[in-house]
C-alpha cells in the first residue's frame, strides 16, 4: 500500500502528540502507590473504627447519667488483683445481702443495668455487676480462661464481703462462671442463678472456624469485644469437661431459668443441670416457653421477681 506523504506526515504527527502526551514511568508508578497508600489507609481507619465501636461497654459518663437519672448513689470503680483490673459498679445499701450479676459473651456490666437501678431488688440486696476479664474495663481485649475468670473475680467477692448471704447470678457465659465460682467455694454463696447457662460441655458445638480467626494476623482484625469473646469460646468447650467433675460439690439454693427455643445455648442444658447438681440445697427451674436467648431484658419482670423471692 503506497501511503500519501500528507497521510505519513499526520501518523508521524499523531505518533509524536502521544508520545509526548504519555504519562511517564514515574508518575504511573507514583500513582499506583498512592493508590495503594489509600487503600491502606481506609483498611486501618475500618480496623480502627471496629475495635472503637465495637466495645460493648458504657463510658464512664454514660453510667453517670444512668443512675443521675435514676436517682440512685452508685460506685463505679476498678479492683486491682495481681495486675488485673477487675472493674465492677455497686449500687445498694451496704449492711444488705449482696448480688453478684455476671453477664454473657460479649458484653459488660451494662447487660444488668436496669436490674441495677431496680427498687425491688434495692430493698432486698446490695447490687454488684462485674466486668468479666477481658470485656468492659477489666482487662479489655485479654480473654482468659474459665478458671483464671473465677479466680479474679472471686477475689472481688473476697474483698467486697460484708459478712452477709451472697447470690451469684449469671447469663449465658455468666451461667458457667458462677457455677466455676461455686465448685471453687461451695459454702460461700447461699443462690445461684442460672439464666440461660451454657455449662453442658456436649451441647457446646465444635466451631473449626473459630481457630481460624483466632490466629494471628487474623484476630486482629476483629472488631474490640468481639476478638476476646472468640477467645474465651474457644476455650469453653475443655473448661466445661474439666469443670464437670466438680458440680458434685455445690450446694447452693440453685434457681435455673431457660427458655425452650434458645438457638445459642440450648435448653438441653437444665437436664444437664439437674442431673449433675446432686448436692444442691434446693433446685427450681422456670421454663419460658418459646423464649430465646435474651431471657434477661425479653422477660425481665419474670426473672426479677424470681430474683426477689429468694431466701437469703
Amino acid at each position: 500500500m503506497i501511503f500519501s506523504r500528507e497521510r505519513c506526515k499526520a501518523k508521524n504527527w499523531l505518533f509524536l502528540s502521544k508520545k509526548m502526551t504519555a504519562t511517564p514511568p514515574d508518575v504511573k508508578k507514583g500513582k499506583r502507590f498512592k493508590k495503594r497508600y489509600i487503600v491502606y489507609g481506609l483498611f486501618i481507619a475500618y480496623v480502627v473504627m471496629c475495635q472503637s465501636c465495637m466495645t460493648m461497654r458504657s463510658t464512664k459518663q454514660e453510667a453517670k447519667q444512668f443512675f443521675d437519672s435514676a436517682k440512685l448513689t452508685y460506685t463505679d470503680t476498678t479492683f486491682d488483683i495481681g495486675g488485673h483490673d477487675i472493674h465492677y459498679i455497686l449500687t445498694g445499701k451496704k449492711d444488705l445481702p449482696t448480688l453478684y450479676f455476671i453477664h454473657g459473651s460479649p458484653g459488660s456490666w451494662n447487660a444488668f443495668q436496669d436490674y441495677m437501678k431496680d427498687s425491688l431488688l434495692l430493698k432486698k440486696f446490695r447490687l454488684v455487676a462485674v466486668d468479666r476479664p477481658g470485656f468492659g474495663y477489666s482487662d479489655f481485649g485479654n480473654a482468659e480462661d474459665l478458671e483464671t475468670q473465677c479466680t479474679q473475680i472471686s477475689a472481688l467477692i473476697r474483698f467486697l464481703d460484708n459478712k452477709k448471704t451472697i447470690t451469684l447470678v449469671g447469663h449465658s457465659l455468666g451461667g458457667p462462671v458462677v457455677v466455676k465460682l461455686a465448685t471453687m467455694h461451695p459454702d460461700r454463696y447461699k443462690n445461684l442463678v442460672i439464666l440461660a447457662g451454657s455449662v453442658d460441655p456436649k451441647a457446646e458445638t465444635p466451631e473449626k472456624w473459630r481457630a481460624v480467626i483466632k490466629a494471628v494476623p487474623l484476630r486482629f482484625l476483629i472488631p474490640g469485644a468481639l476478638r476476646a469473646s472468640n477467645d474465651e469460646l474457644w476455650y469453653l468447650k475443655k473448661d466445661l469437661y474439666k469443670m464437670q467433675p466438680d458440680l458434685k460439690n455445690i450446694n447452693s439454693d440453685v434457681l435455673i431459668v431457660h427458655g425452650t427455643k434458645d438457638p445459642l445455648v440450648p435448653y438441653s442444658n437444665v437436664a444437664f443441670l439437674k442431673f449433675e447438681l446432686v448436692n444442691a440445697r434446693s433446685m427450681k427451674v422456670i421454663t419460658i416457653e418459646n423464649a430465646n436467648h435474651f431471657i434477661p431484658w425479653e422477660h425481665y419482670d419474670e426473672i426479677r421477681d424470681a430474683i426477689f423471692k429468694l431466701k437469703v
